[in-house]
């Protein structure tokens, strides 16, 4: 591809992403994507559902568990692959 072609598209994805950038909600706002009816629906029934007197604990716990059970293998994983490195002595040949 030529350079004028490369710039042209990084150009229109700049103008994209700033406007995408612009018109988003106020964080906290209730015309924002994040608070919708789960958030409701947690508050609502997660004492009932799940017997936690803390919504967040039921959240992490049982609404979420398989995502923070793979959040916490990502984590194990990189903190072994960190040891091990550290942990490696030096080159025999050295």
């Amino acid at each position: 591809m030529s350079k004028k072609i490369i710039i042209a598209i990084l150009f229109i994805l700049f103008v994209v992403l700033s406007i995408s950038i612009i018109r988003m909600p106020d964080i906290g706002g209730e015309s924002n994507p994040a608070y919708n009816d789960v958030t409701n629906y947690y508050i609502d029934n997660s004492r009932e559902e799940t017997g936690s007197m803390n919504i967040i604990a039921a959240i992490i716990t049982d609404y979420r568990a398989f995502d923070t059970l793979g959040e916490t293998t990502v984590l194990f994983s990189s903190i072994i692959a960190v040891f091990s490195v550290l942990s490696m002595k030096g080159d025999k040949h050295e």
